[in-house]
């Protein structure tokens, strides 16, 4: 096992209202702390999402490690071929290689503080979402990127079951 040794001298300190924030309502996301001010460390994100909104499709990282804590609301997982829902307070931490997926559990909200440890330069991924979610780019440009950003989108069928019986497991 190796060991990852972060390398910056500061602190980080992201005040509210200098996040930046890509997408709206029912999905958005506060951009906290990228791979670059974290000396590898870690990546940080919050996420938003109201009314069962659905977060991240199927995917795998295969060099780092994500770690989800639900700060308000109940959202619901997918560790593998298991669906949970997880609720205010609760932690889901999802190894390396592993597929996962999120989204708002039916009829509910979800905020949620989102760590990929190591950190993988993540902030201009969310910008792509919003240019595919505002048609400037098409959501097949994704399949591009998915090295440079460790995110390798996965077929599950027992994601599009749980979210196609709008219920929570």
């Amino acid at each position: 096992m190796s060991l990852i040794v972060p390398r910056f001298d500061e602190s980080v300190i992201v005040r509210s209202t200098d996040a930046e924030t890509v997408g709206r309502a029912p999905t958005t996301v506060r951009l906290l702390a990228d791979s670059s001010a974290t000396g590898g460390a870690l990546s940080t994100q919050r996420v938003t999402l109201l009314d069962g909104a659905d977060g991240a499709r199927p995917h795998r990282h295969d060099r780092s490690a994500e770690m989800f804590y639900v700060l308000d609301g109940a959202a619901q997982f997918l560790s593998g071929d298991e669906a949970v829902t997880a609720e205010t307070g609760d932690l889901v931490i999802v190894p390396p290689g592993r597929p996962h997926a999120f989204a708002a559990a039916p009829g509910s909200d979800a905020d949620l503080l989102i760590v990929i440890t190591p950190g993988v330069e993540r902030f201009e991924y969310f910008r792509h979402l919003q240019r595919i979610a505002l048609g400037q780019a098409t959501p097949e440009s994704l399949l591009e990127v998915q090295e440079v950003y460790d995110t390798y989108f996965l077929q599950s069928p027992a994601w599009e079951s749980t979210r196609r019986a709008g219920v929570r497991p």
